[in-house]
């Protein structure tokens, strides 16, 4: 489809939803016009299943553009007949989506590119369950969008914006949630950084209101976010340790831009691999709540919580990569907590979406009630069900390269770095279990030239090794 306009042709991108959305460059291929055909798609399918009367929530997070986003999307779900609830001021993911539970709205539109650099934009869509878009659901969205070949309007009349604050009812719940009185009579300091993201405002004051000494970095809006993606990574964030420094504080909490994803440092400052805070706090939720009910992860995370699962005789699910898959066993109440090694985690009667809030805030109530930090607390699990060193990396290869190794994953290796294969996983790309118990998991992306490879043996020296092993495979 193209549009033509005084000798110039726009030609429209084609609009996927992958694993968390849709995301483009601003004014590239993420335009005014492409965010019209986007929201009229997700119209069609709202008032499709809802043909009565549709309500959206429309929100976003503090990237460039994000208010103008919004008013769009009013406009053109409006014209279509559906009710936009609009959110005034960025809001954390996770509070998008239990504000679509608690007013049973039919779903949420959120306007935000998560943990990617700051000239991404991207839109978010949740069900009318508050969980991320099922694959049923985004393929259908793509196909009404396509179907549509003209420019899409909002409507000329004025709207009546129907603006809601989703962040006391929020809140409220995190309350419920976390023991915060807890947290303050044990005196822990804490030192939370927004990376000037959804969540200002959030945890901080939920901790403040409590009584519970918290000092804050990058607490402002800043639509470059500092110059560099809003991850929540351990090389971003040595402003927070220092703040840590300087209070005293035991604990370093963040989030990421939209608040789905969470970043830990340690009281000596050791940034917590995401990993381990799964690991972490499903133990803690088994000792704390007596939840057993079952345990989630996706297939490219810590095989720690597989043998934790087994000591507590927990049921496991392993899931393709991509939260909702974890979000639907939330809804069925067969898991406690479910979690993935990018960051992302909930827990049972929560929202069916990874919440970078409640991680951080869960991490404190752990480290408050054992009286111990959280590398304290890992160690402890190495004595339960023994040691997992993990790590990840991402390799771009020529297309040539890609397409081969896309082939070569079909293959049945019998062996890698010295050790006999003795499972093969491919739920979601590779996954190569080795005899000793250490894996290998390669994932090819769908949009871009790279494979992702995730390794996790029992010492450091064996994971160097078998990630050496790992890379010599994709070439040979």
């Amino acid at each position: 489809m193209s549009t033509t306009i005084k000798n110039a042709t726009i030609k429209s991108a084609t609009i996927k939803f992958g694993t968390s959305g849709w995301r483009a460059i601003i004014a590239e291929e993420f335009t005014v016009s492409n965010v019209r055909r986007a929201v009229a798609g997700i119209a069609d399918y709202a008032a499709g299943k809802n043909p009565s009367g549709a309500r959206i929530i429309v929100g976003r997070d503090p990237r460039y553009m994000g208010e103008r986003f919004v008013d769009i999307a009013a406009e053109v779900l409006a014209a279509a007949g559906v009710k936009p609830l609009v959110i005034a001021e960025p809001a954390p993911t996770p509070a998008i989506s239990y504000e679509v539970i608690r007013l049973k709205a039919d779903g949420a539109i959120n306007f935000t590119a998560s943990h990617n650099p700051p000239e991404y934009s991207g839109i978010k869509f949740s069900t009318s369950d508050g969980a991320p878009a099922l694959p049923e659901a985004t393929s259908a969205i793509e196909a009404l969008i396509a179907s549509n070949g003209k420019p899409v309007a909002g409507t000329s009349a004025k709207i009546t914006r129907n603006t809601i604050d989703p962040k006391p009812a929020y809140l409220a719940r995190l309350k419920e949630i976390v023991d915060l009185p807890l947290v303050r009579d044990s005196g822990l300091k804490v030192v939370f950084d927004p990376l000037w993201g959804a969540a200002r405002g959030y945890p901080d004051e939920l901790l403040r209101e409590a009584g519970i000494p918290v000092a804050t970095v990058h607490d402002t809006r800043d639509v470059l976010f500092g110059g560099h993606a809003p991850e929540p990574e351990g090389h971003l964030l040595d402003e927070m340790r220092q703040k840590m420094k300087d209070t005293g504080a035991r604990i370093g909490i963040a989030t990421d831009g939209d608040a789905d994803r969470f970043g830990i440092v340690d009281e000596d400052g050791t940034f917590i691999q995401p990993n381990y805070v799964i690991a972490v706090l499903f133990d803690y939720l088994v000792e704390s709540r007596g939840w057993k009910n079952g345990v989630a992860k996706s297939v490219s995370t810590t095989n720690m919580i597989n043998a934790l699962a087994e000591h507590h005789g927990v049921p496991l699910y392993e899931t393709p990569v991509g939260f909702k898959y974890i979000g639907e066993l939330i809804k069925q109440d067969k898991i406690a907590i479910g979690g993935e090694e990018s960051a992302g985690l909930s827990i049972r009667y929560h929202v069916p979406e990874k919440d970078g809030v409640l991680a951080g805030l869960l991490c404190c109530e752990a480290v408050a009630r054992r009286k111990k930090s959280i590398g304290q607390q890992i160690k402890d699990l190495f004595g339960k069900v023994g040691s997992f060193y993990a790590q990840r990396e991402n390799f771009r290869l020529t297309p040539e390269v890609k397409a081969k190794f896309t082939s070569k994953m079909k293959s049945d290796p019998a062996e890698l770095s010295g050790r006999k294969v003795k499972q093969l996983v491919r739920a979601d790309g590779l996954k190569v279990i080795l005899d000793d118990g250490s894996w290998v998991c390669y994932r090819v992306s769908g949009t871009e030239p790279v494979v992702r490879i995730y390794s996790e043996a029992k010492s450091e020296p064996e994971l160097a090794r078998l990630a050496t092993a790992a890379k010599d495979w994709i070439n040979h």
